[in-house]
């Protein structure tokens, strides 16, 4: 309990802190790392994107499945990893946030892979 008010706490300073741009420098560095990550690897299939939402009064970053069996992965604003909604054999993800597409808000994209196979 007390972990997630600490983390509701520091979501509302982040949500006030920050804009809806998707520019670089306003990214949490560890988001800018990743995409420099993904950016060094072949291109996916679908491109890797990065998505921002509010998700049970926190900010969060959802990374879709590269593949059908893959796990997708949803951090907290720390880079914890949370969950993971969807992918793997069932398609259900790990079941730890199976309601995370109904209760998600707040849609943004934040990078998705340009290149193309």
């Amino acid at each position: 309990m007390k972990n997630n008010i600490i983390i509701s706490f520091l979501s509302l300073i982040f949500i006030l802190a920050c804009n809806q741009s998707t520019a670089p420098d306003e990214n949490p560095e560890w988001i800018n790392d990743l995409i420099k990550k993904y950016q060094s690897e072949p291109v996916g299939n679908p491109p890797q994107s990065i998505w921002r939402y509010e998700y049970k009064g926190i900010i969060v970053y959802y990374v879709p499945p590269q593949c059908c069996d893959q796990f997708s992965t949803l951090y907290d604003m720390l880079s914890n990893v949370i969950c993971a909604p969807n992918g793997g054999i069932t398609g259900r993800g790990d079941g730890r946030c199976p309601d995370f597409f109904k209760e998600r808000k707040s849609e943004k994209l934040i990078w998705q892979d340009p290149r193309k196979l």
